[in-house]
């Protein structure tokens, strides 16, 4: 695990687990192991079987958490979390972890709320997203398309609205 080889490390937990299969720590250590493959459904059973073996040992329910936010089960990430909290209440890791499935519970769950997270300022900082724009915009049928698009959605041609003069002062507006 030190040394992120993620694959090794769930060939010796399992050797560990075939070894002493009543010890939770190896199941939860190869949940984590299997997280970080992104073997989500490996990671959740792992985390089952350590609960059935001590259903006092909150870090199995942390890691369900962990493993039930990323395939967008929310509610059930919820409950994986505030059980971590009621048997380790001072764990930050579990509260912050806690407060983000529930913010994406809300978000799933509001009428207008499209289960998708959209963070602009990171996309607009992303370079890649940049670099992408940037091609884009040098391409002259995309230009015509937007300055198009600019004409109809303001009744008249784009040059006159705030000081944009053509398409690339937008994007660098």
């Amino acid at each position: 695990m030190k040394e992120e080889n993620y694959g090794a490390a769930v060939d010796c937990y399992t050797r560990a687990i075939e070894l002493d299969p009543n010890n939770a720590v190896y199941y939860c250590n190869r949940a984590a192991a299997q997280s970080k493959l992104n073997n989500y459904s490996e990671a959740i059973k792992d985390c089952e079987r350590a609960i059935a073996i001590d259903p006092k040992y909150s870090k199995a329910y942390g890691r369900m958490g962990l493993a039930l936010t990323s395939v967008n089960k929310y509610e059930e990430a919820v409950a994986s979390y505030q059980k971590a909290l009621d048997l380790d209440p001072e764990n930050n890791s579990y509260k912050s972890n806690l407060k983000i499935a529930e913010q994406k519970l809300r978000d799933v769950s509001s009428p207008t709320g499209t289960g998708l997270s959209f963070d602009m300022a990171s996309l607009i900082n992303n370079p890649a997203f940049i670099s992408m724009a940037e091609s884009l915009m040098q391409n002259s049928q995309v230009q015509q398309l937007m300055s198009g698009m600019m004409s109809n959605a303001i009744g008249g041609p784009a040059a006159g609205v705030g000081g944009l003069v053509d398409l690339s002062s937008l994007i660098h507006a």
